[in-house]
C-alpha cells in the first residue's frame, strides 16, 4: 500500500487517504457517519453484515465502506437515497428474526442495533412468519448468552482467533441455521474472553456475573487504572448506587489498546467478599473486638515504640500504589526500622546490591511489536501480563522469533520455540546459550561465571539460538518464574551477559507495581531513588527465619503473596505483634494478626501506579470506603503524625507525587546490572523431586483471589506429573499424593501432564492446597499416598 495520500469525494467533501485503504477508516477519521455491524477497527474485514452499503460513483449497485478500498478521484455517498435504501433494507432483514425483548437485555441502552434501527428500521414489520429460536450456550462463568438476539457479524469469532489467539468460538450451519458458538460443549477459556462482550454489538454475549445488576444509563462512568500487573491497563469503572457493577476498558493506543485482560474486567467482584474488613479490630484474650480508628491507631503507635527497632519487620505487597510505598517506608524508617521488604516471591537475594535500582521492560509496550526476536527467561506472559503478551503476539504475526526457557511447557498462543528444563537445568541450558554466544564473539569468559561455565559444552542447537539475538531489534525479558527461581541471581547474571554479548536489550517483566516500590526504597539495603542505606536491613527470607522477630507490619500482604507460605506463617504464629493493614482478612490472618486496621481498594482512593516501561498513571478514588474504610495513604499519614515522625503533613496524593518527581527523575530505568564477584549454583536435595510453582492467572492478589467468577475459572488443586514419573512411583490418575517440603505435607490428587519435566511436579502457588508446603520452586518430597 502506498504511503503517498489521493484525493477523493464523500458527500461532496473532498478527503485524503493513502490508497488501498478501506472507505470505512476514512469516513471515520473526518467525522462522517457510515452504519456497521460487523467492522471493527481492531479486526479483519468481514463484510458480511452489509449494514455499511454507500453509494460508489460507476458502481452497479451499493457497496459496503468496510471492504470497499479507496482509489483517485473516486466518489461516494452515505446518505443518498440509494444509500439510505439499501441500508434500510439491510436493517428490515437482520430486525426479521431478532428477539423483541430490550427491556430485559442487558445490553438495553448501549446496543448498536437498537440505536441504528431508530434510524434505519421501519416503524412497523411486513414479517409474520414465526421467529427462530436458538439455544443459549454456556461457555463459562464470565460470559451470558443470548444467541437468539445474535446477528452473525462474527466480530466475536474474529477477536478469538486473530486477538487472543484461540479460535474458541466459531459459526456453524447455514442461512438461517447459522449459529456462533463453541464447536464442543465447553467454556471459553482465553484470558481476554471479556473482549467479546465488548465488541458484540448487540445483547448476545453479555457480562454474566454483572448480569441484571444496572441498567447503562443507571451508571456514571469513572476513569481508573488496573492494578493487577505491570501493564496498567487504562480502564473505566462504572458505579451504580454507589457500587462498582462492571469495569470495561478505556482506550490508549499506547498501552492496553482497546482491550483488557478478564482479570482487569471481573476483579470488582472481590469489593463484595465476605472477608472484607468494615472497623479496626484489635485482638484482646483472643477475641476480636472492634474498636475506634483512634484507639486502632493508639495501639499500633504504642507497639511500634515500645518494640526495639531490629525486632520488627515489614512487608508490603506489590500491589499498593506509589504514595502508600513511600508513606509505608518513610514511616518505618523514621522509627529507624530496617528490615522492611516488598520482594516476597522471591528467594534468591545473593546478588541484590548488584542489581539495578529500577528494572523495567527496557522498551515500550509499542515498540515491543517492532522487535525481531523475543527470548523469555522464566516468564509466562500470557498468564502474568496478558495486555503484554498480546503485543509479544502481535511481533510473533510480523515475523518476530519468539525463544522461551521454561520449567514447564507453556501454551503460549504464539508460535514459539521452548526449551523446557526443571528449574534447577534452566540455569545450565541458559549457561550453554551464554557459551555459545561468547564463542561465537570470540570473547573470554567472565570470572563471575567461570565456574558456571566451566563444564559446560555447546550444541549446535544453541549456536543456532544465539543468532537469533544478533537481529537489530531483539529482546531478552526475565519473567516471575525466573524472579522466583531458587538460582535467580544465576539467571539474571547469565541473561545481562547474553544481552551485552549479543547486543540485545534486557528487561523485566516485573509484579504489578513492584517498579514503583523499587524506587521509593521498600527494600532493606536502598532507600529512595535507590540510595544506600546506612545500616542495611534483613531481606525477606531472613526475616522470617530471625528468631528475635517480635513484630511484623504487612500491608497489602497475605499469605499466598509469601514465596515459602509454610516458612512465613511459623514466622507469623511466633510473633507477638502481627500488624494487618489490608481491605481483606480471611481465616487465616485472623488467627495470626493482632491489629486489624481496613484500608481501600483501589477504586476508593486516589493513587498512582508505574508500569513496566516506566510511565506514571494517576487515578482517583471512584466509590466511598464501605464502613469505617479509610485511604491506606491517609492511614499512614496519620500515623506518622500520632508517632511525631517529621514531613506527614500532605493533604492530597498529588502533593507526594510532586515531591517523588523531583526526587525520582533522575534515577535510571534499566535492567543492565553489575555481576556478582561470584554465583552459587543451587543443588538438589538427594532423593526428592523438583517443584514447579508458578503463581495461577486469577491469584495474584488479593482481590482477584476474592472474584467469585475468575475462580470458577482456575483448575481444581492437583498435583501434575509426566507419565514416566507416575509409573516410576506406582502412581495412578485420581490417586492422592503426599507432598512434602519442611515439616509439614498435603495431599492432592494426581494429574499426568506431559507438559511438566520428568523429575518434576506442578503444584501452583498461591493456592490454599499450596499452604502448607514451602519453596514454590525448591525440593519436594513425592509418595503415594
Amino acid at each position: 500500500m502506498s504511503d503517498e495520500l489521493v484525493s477523493f469525494e464523500v458527500n461532496g467533501q473532498t478527503l485524503q487517504a493513502r490508497p488501498g485503504s478501506m472507505l470505512i477508516a476514512a469516513t471515520d477519521a473526518a467525522g462522517i457517519t457510515v452504519p456497521r455491524f460487523c467492522y471493527h477497527k481492531k479486526l479483519s474485514v468481514a463484510a458480511n453484515c452489509r449494514m455499511c452499503l454507500v453509494e460508489v460513483e460507476k458502481a452497479p449497485k451499493p457497496m459496503p465502506a468496510c471492504a470497499t478500498p479507496i482509489m483517485a478521484g473516486m466518489k461516494v455517498w452515505t446518505n443518498s437515497p440509494k444509500a439510505r435504501a439499501a441500508q434500510k433494507d439491510v436493517m428490515e432483514f437482520l430486525l426479521i428474526n431478532h428477539p423483541l425483548d430490550c427491556p430485559i437485555c442487558d445490553q438495553g441502552g448501549e446496543c448498536e442495533l437498537q440505536d441504528l434501527s431508530v434510524g434505519f428500521g421501519n416503524s412497523s414489520s411486513e414479517y409474520v412468519e414465526i421467529k427462530r429460536v436458538v439455544r443459549d450456550k454456556d461457555i463459562g462463568p464470565l460470559i451470558e448468552t443470548a444467541m437468539t438476539r445474535c446477528i452473525h457479524c462474527t466480530r466475536c469469532v474474529r477477536f478469538g482467533e486473530e486477538i487472543a489467539g484461540l479460535r474458541e468460538l466459531g459459526a456453524t450451519g447455514r442461512s438461517q441455521y447459522t449459529e456462533i458458538g463453541t464447536y464442543v460443549a465447553k467454556a471459553v477459556t482465553s484470558e481476554l474472553s471479556g473482549n467479546v462482550i465488548d465488541v458484540c454489538p448487540v445483547g448476545a454475549l453479555t457480562a454474566k456475573p454483572s448480569r441484571y445488576t444496572a441498567r447503562p444509563w443507571e451508571m456514571r462512568s469513572y476513569d481508573s487504572i488496573a492494578p493487577h500487573d505491570c501493564v496498567g491497563s487504562n480502564i473505566h469503572v462504572h458505579t451504580a448506587r454507589g457500587k462498582v457493577v462492571r469495569v470495561v476498558p478505556r482506550e490508549n493506543e499506547a498501552i492496553n489498546e482497546c482491550w483488557i485482560s478478564d482479570r482487569d474486567r471481573f476483579s470488582y467482584e472481590g469489593l463484595q467478599s465476605q472477608d472484607r474488613l468494615l472497623k479496626p479490630q484489635i485482638k484482646r484474650d483472643g477475641h476480636w473486638k472492634e474498636v475506634s480508628w483512634q484507639e486502632a491507631l493508639e495501639s499500633v503507635s504504642g507497639i511500634l515504640r515500645k518494640q526495639l527497632a531490629f525486632n520488627v519487620t515489614a512487608f508490603a505487597g506489590s500491589s499498593s500504589t506509589l504514595e502508600e510505598f513511600f508513606l509505608f517506608q518513610k514511616l518505618l524508617r523514621g522509627l529507624n526500622i530496617k528490615n522492611i521488604d516488598h520482594r516476597l516471591r522471591q528467594v534468591d537475594f545473593s546478588d541484590q546490591s548488584f542489581v539495578p535500582v529500577a528494572s523495567g521492560l527496557g522498551v515500550s509496550f509499542t515498540d515491543l511489536e517492532q522487535q525481531q526476536a523475543i527470548f523469555l527467561i522464566g516468564a509466562n506472559p500470557r498468564h502474568d501480563q496478558p495486555m503484554l503478551n498480546h503485543r509479544i503476539r502481535k511481533a510473533s504475526l510480523a515475523g518476530a522469533r519468539i525463544l522461551a526457557l521454561t520449567p514447564r511447557k507453556l501454551a503460549f498462543n504464539y508460535a514459539a520455540e521452548q526449551i523446557v528444563a526443571a528449574p534447577l537445568a534452566m540455569v545450565t541450558e541458559l549457561a550453554v546459550l551464554v557459551k555459545a554466544a561468547l564463542e561465537a564473539a570470540n570473547q573470554t569468559v567472565p570470572t563471575a561465571l567461570a565456574d558456571l561455565l566451566a563444564n559446560v559444552e555447546v550444541s549446535d542447537t544453541a549456536r543456532s539460538q544465539v543468532e537469533l539475538f544478533k537481529a537489530p531489534n531483539s529482546l531478552i525479558l526475565l519473567g516471575q518464574m525466573a524472579v522466583q527461581h531458587s538460582a535467580f541471581s544465576s539467571l539474571r547474571s547469565l541473561a545481562s551477559v547474553l544481552a551485552q554479548v549479543t547486543g540485545a536489550k534486557l528487561g523485566y517483566l516485573p509484579e504489578a507495581n513492584s517498579l514503583a516500590a523499587n524506587l521509593v526504597g521498600v527494600l532493606p539495603h536502598r532507600g529512595l531513588a535507590g540510595k544506600a542505606v546506612a545500616e542495611p536491613g534483613l531481606h525477606v527470607n531472613a526475616a522470617l527465619s530471625d528468631k528475635n522477630l517480635t513484630t511484623v507490619v504487612l500491608m497489602n500482604a497475605e499469605l499466598d503473596d509469601f514465596a515459602n507460605p509454610q516458612q512465613t506463617l511459623k514466622a507469623l504464629r511466633a510473633a507477638k505483634h502481627v500488624i494487618v493493614f489490608a481491605p481483606f482478612a480471611d481465616t487465616q490472618a485472623r488467627d495470626y494478626a493482632t491489629v486489624l486496621l481496613p484500608t481501600s481498594t483501589f477504586v476508593e482512593t486516589s493513587g498512582t501506579l508505574i508500569n513496566a516501561e516506566g510511565l506514571w498513571q494517576s487515578f482517583k478514588g471512584v466509590v466511598t470506603p464501605p464502613g469505617e474504610v479509610r485511604p491506606l495513604w491517609k492511614v499512614l499519614r496519620v500515623l506518622g503524625n500520632a508517632l511525631n515522625l517529621p514531613d506527614f503533613d500532605y493533604v492530597e496524593t498529588s502533593e507526594i507525587i510532586a515531591e517523588l518527581k523531583l526526587e525520582l527523575q533522575a534515577v535510571p530505568l534499566t535492567a543492565m546490572g553489575q555481576l556478582p564477584d561470584s554465583l552459587m549454583v543451587t543443588k538438589q536435595a538427594a532423593n526428592t523431586m523438583q517443584r514447579i510453582g508458578d503463581v495461577p492467572i486469577y491469584r495474584t492478589d488479593a482481590l482477584v483471589r476474592r472474584a467469585k467468577s475468575l475462580q470458577a475459572m482456575l483448575a481444581s488443586p492437583a498435583v501434575r506429573m509426566h507419565s514416566a514419573d507416575m509409573d516410576r512411583l506406582g502412581i495412578t490418575v485420581g490417586d492422592l499424593v503426599r507432598l512434602g517440603q519442611g515439616d509439614s505435607y498435603v495431599q492432592l490428587p494426581a494429574e499426568a501432564d506431559e507438559a511438566v519435566p520428568e523429575g518434576c511436579v506442578w503444584v501452583q502457588s498461591a493456592t490454599e492446597a499450596a499452604r502448607a508446603l514451602g519453596s514454590a520452586f525448591g525440593s519436594i518430597m513425592v509418595d503415594k499416598g
